[in-house]
């Protein structure tokens, strides 16, 4: 890595189908911190972030909301714009996949592929969820119908459709993942390998059944299509550089990517069909793909049921940006699931930051003025403190090799207080005080200084998470923060004498919580559990006799099929929405296993289902003829 010229460094392309939450903001910092470390060190460095706005998800979530999709997708694409910029995201450039250039793009990969021949036409027949836009094989369905990633419902769909030719690909794919191991953390490779050695199928990669996509290729002449969602999104890190256009310098520059980082449910696409799909074209694959885990609040998954979903702005307004991004990045090993919970990030404001920061540096700046007028010197550290002054060279000689660039930050800061943990330790073990109580004044500056150069190496190296904070430790202590301080402090270089400027406390202790409360929602009387709804038999049924029940406004006696010895009679208060001959011969839908009741003197065997508003009452029935008898699930 530190022979390394350029950097190019990703985000996915969030999905617009809602507003940014917590899980956005904590891959977008972890990426924010490896460009500006990048920079820090002297590298080209390219920061990608952007929206991917296609697809049948943000067609019907911009109907359900009356706009058009390219309406819904400007609404919500602008408020991830304007929240990094608003945290001061360092992207180099926010691509959206509504971007012409993006469309020629990913157009010109499709006309690429297939005059290769590893695009084909033919028909898809099976699940799709449209929650996570992925088709799902019946072995991976739950239930038999649920999508395994989501676990919302699937639709079956048979349409006409491209197939990719992944199966061509699938030793490749395998040989790389297996030899150049770019997946981190490499306990999440197990599980894409072992995806790719079941056999990997042709993929579909364009859809008929809606509008809302890039278009084929004009050359291909079948406009009825739309290019499949992940095709469309993966090609973003080629587009984003020039891909498509008169000008592909930036490709030939920044190509092919050193870290993609990316959410563990997302892995699969960017570590097998992306790979694949760089291979048809004939491209590099990327150095490095990161997967990180997700986060819960309080121990509980987030949903918007239970009102318990964290606005990254919220915490942002309440408690600083930078304090939030040390925190999501301290608090949980990268490829974990993570908790967020309002007194962890208040401990680690108070307590890594407060205390063992923030204290340090207000105690050398209360002993160099008590004792100095301010003054401080590196000239004795060597000789009075060169245990702790190389100890500490010892922890960032290799911390970035070891840490920074696996994604392992939360080691990368454990190793930092480290350093910090030695300079509060050199005060109470050397205790100036007495030094200049017995007249070691000399001993007692090099300690000052000592402690300036360990607050100057972690303010350094703590810059691409906090880059405020550091900056106002830099003044404080009479150093820029750039890459010749970098190189320096690498070099073991101390700190030359300076006076060092009085500054307010950095971390202001917290003493109660600044959020506003989250109120649980109230769980209604009438929830049931799964167990309770599988208890009712519903089944279809036919009508086979219908009759007015008489003295009775409200009730029709029905002879209904369920399939079994004999029809069932069931009343049922229809009458003043359905006539009886309008009824005989049409299916309904039948609580089958209701225990029977009297009505008007009848004995009633079940219940229809029906929907009744202002309009008045409607029966619930197949939308297709089916057996009677057959269970609805």
């Amino acid at each position: 890595m530190s022979k390394c010229k350029t950097y190019y460094v990703t985000t996915p392309i969030y999905y617009v189908n809602d507003v940014p939450h917590i899980g956005h903001a904590y891959t977008t910092i972890i990426a924010d911190t490896i460009a500006r470390y990048s920079r820090l060190k002297g590298i080209d460095t390219f920061f990608l972030t952007g929206t991917d706005e296609h697809g049948q998800k943000i067609e019907e979530a911009a109907r359900k909301r009356g706009k058009t999709p390219k309406e819904y997708a400007d609404e919500i694409s602008a408020k991830f714009k304007e929240l990094w910029d608003e945290f001061e995201i360092s992207y180099d450039k926010f691509i959206r996949t509504t971007d012409a250039e993006h469309i020629k793009g990913v157009q010109k990969a499709f006309l690429e592929m297939y005059k290769k021949g590893d695009i084909y036409k033919d028909y898809y027949e099976g699940h799709y969820c449209v929650s996570c836009e992925s088709f799902v094989s019946p072995s991976q369905l739950v239930n038999d119908e649920l999508c395994p990633d989501c676990g919302k419902p699937t639709r079956i769909i048979k349409e006409e459709s491209y197939f990719f030719k992944l199966s061509k690909y699938q030793d490749k794919i395998l040989k790389w993942l297996k030899e150049e191991k770019p997946i981190l953390p490499e306990s999440r490779a197990n599980e894409v390998i072992r995806f790719v050695e079941e056999g990997l199928k042709d993929l579909s990669i364009t859809r008929t059944s809606f509008d809302w996509g890039i278009k084929l290729p004009k050359e291909i002449n079948d406009p009825k299509h739309v290019i499949y969602v992940w095709l469309d999104a993966l090609f973003n890190y080629l587009t984003a550089l020039g891909y498509g256009s008169e000008d592909e310098s930036m490709v030939q520059k920044y190509w092919p990517a050193n870290l993609h980082i990316v959410g563990k449910d997302i892995l699969k696409f960017h570590a097998v069909y992306w790979p694949a799909f760089l291979m048809s074209i004939g491209y590099e694959l990327p150095k490095k793909i990161a997967a990180h885990g997700w986060w819960t609040r309080d121990g509980e998954k987030m949903s918007k049921s239970k009102g318990n979903v964290i606005n990254p702005k919220e915490v942002a307004d309440a408690y600083g940006i930078e304090n939030f991004r040390y925190f999501m990045l301290r608090e949980v090993p990268f490829g974990a699931d993570g908790d967020f919970s309002e007194k962890a990030l208040i401990d680690r404001i108070n307590n890594d930051l407060g205390n063992d920061l923030g204290n340090l540096l207000n105690r050398i700046i209360g002993m160099a003025y008590k004792y100095f007028d301010g003054k401080v010197s590196s000239k004795d550290v060597e000789k009075y403190y060169a245990q702790e002054l190389n100890a500490a060279r010892e922890i960032i000689k290799d911390i970035e090799e070891k840490y920074l660039w696996k994604m392992q930050l939360h080691k990368f800061l454990e190793e930092l207080w480290k350093i910090l943990s030695i300079g509060n330790k050199a005060i109470d073990a050397y205790k100036p005080w007495e030094l200049m109580k017995n007249g070691e004044e000399e001993k007692a500056m090099a300690l000052i200084g000592l402690i300036a150069n360990l607050l100057a190496m972690v303010a350094i190296y703590l810059h691409a998470i906090m880059p405020k904070t550091t900056q106002k430790i830099a003044d404080a202590l009479g150093f820029e923060i750039n890459t010749q301080t970098f190189e320096k402090i690498n070099e073991g270089k101390l700190l030359e004498d300076f006076v060092i400027k009085k500054i307010p406390p950095l971390f202001p202790k917290i003493e109660k919580p600044l959020m506003k409360k989250v109120e649980k929602a109230k769980e209604p009387d009438n929830i049931i559990t799964i167990d309770e709804f599988f208890k009712v038999e519903l089944k279809v049924g036919e009508v086979i006799e219908a009759e007015e029940v008489k003295k009775s406004k409200k009730l029709l006696r029905l002879l209904v099929d369920l399939g079994e010895e004999k029809p069932r009679q069931i009343v049922a208060g229809i009458k003043e929405y359905y006539k009886p001959e309008e009824l005989v011969g049409t299916q309904v839908c039948v609580v089958s296993n209701l225990k029977p009741a009297k009505l008007m003197g009848m004995m009633s065997e079940g219940m229809l289902l029906a929907a009744k508003d202002d309009e008045g009452l409607s029966l619930i029935r197949p939308e297709k003829k089916k057996k009677v008898g057959t269970p609805i699930k």
